[in-house]
């Protein structure tokens, strides 16, 4: 007898200088919707253009950030958001950040989350939020429906910004832990396919593949060097106004600042081994050892 995946449901509703999380209340769902969901800085920008690039055939200037909101965003409001996104007669392709049980979930959407050492989220994290400029503070948190504290700036040091993050959970972006463990949970079921950065860099045509398999893509094979091509670091780095949000005017140096170095291990430079086991401890701590070995190595086994 076959028996029903536990669905998911939402259970929580989640507020700060970046989410509204009740867009996802009145989102209305089709059956070939593609959710992209990571935690921040862990390859979102990456998959979207993936994305585009199996459904739009290896197209070029694709205005991938308008096309793939990050729905939960709450600037501009969902009042906004909403109708745009219906509007979309494409395959629609949107991002979260929020952990599972603050979304409402459709179990006919394909759901790709991508996952990367915290220590490689932080170092990237840093320098999105060391280069925003004072527009990005005041669309955070100068407009209408903020709820709680505004996000602050940064020390002007990685390695003081590393342990308020570790020590604070999150801080002052939002949790890490729960949302790397709520994605980690459902990861059996039939529409979730967890991808990890790590397995990106090392092989990119493979894994791009994989996921056009999961979401149903037939591959144009005479298409196939260029979708491939236009998924590459520097490919994404020399064209990244048309991936970045409002082509990158937040953040200083613009949007080649925002897809700033995509490598990782830059924290090895800076942390002694026992800040770095620091972070090791509580990952074993917070996800257990299997979740915790997948998010280090993108290992599933």
């Amino acid at each position: 007898m076959n028996r029903t995946p536990p669905w998911p449901v939402k259970s929580r509703e989640i507020h700060n200088h970046h989410f509204d999380s009740t867009i996802w209340n009145d989102f209305d769902f089709r059956n070939d919707d593609i959710v992209i969901g990571t935690y921040a800085k862990s390859g979102t920008t990456w998959m979207q253009q993936i994305v585009s690039q199996l459904l739009f055939k290896g197209e070029e200037g694709l205005e991938v950030a308008e096309m793939s909101p990050w729905l939960d965003l709450r600037v501009p409001p969902k009042e906004i958001k909403l109708p745009a996104v219906a509007a979309q007669t494409h395959r629609r392709f949107v991002k979260t950040h929020l952990p599972v049980d603050a979304l409402v979930f459709s179990p006919a959407a394909k759901y790709l989350y991508i996952g990367r050492d915290g220590r490689d989220v932080l170092w990237s994290m840093y320098n999105h939020h060391a280069n925003a400029n004072e527009k990005w503070y005041g669309a955070l948190n100068d407009t209408p429906g903020l709820v709680g504290p505004p996000i602050e700036k940064p020390p002007s040091s990685v390695r003081e910004y590393y342990h308020d993050w570790l020590d604070r959970d999150g801080h002052p972006w939002w949790p890490f832990w729960e949302n790397i463990r709520s994605w980690w949970a459902i990861r059996d079921l039939p529409n979730v396919k967890l991808v990890h950065f790590a397995q990106l860099k090392t092989d990119l045509p493979g894994q791009m593949r994989e996921i056009a398999a999961f979401l149903n893509i037939p591959i144009d094979e005479s298409k196939w060097n260029a979708m491939v091509e236009h998924c590459s670091f520097d490919y994404m780095k020399q064209n990244a106004t048309k991936s970045v949000p409002l082509s990158g005017i937040f953040w200083d140096g613009g949007a080649q600042t925002f897809v700033h170095k995509g490598t990782n291990g830059r924290w090895r430079e800076v942390l002694t081994p026992d800040e770095s086991e620091k972070y090791e401890q509580l990952a074993q701590q917070n996800l257990g050892g299997e979740c915790a070995r997948w998010l280090a190595t993108g290992r599933l086994m």
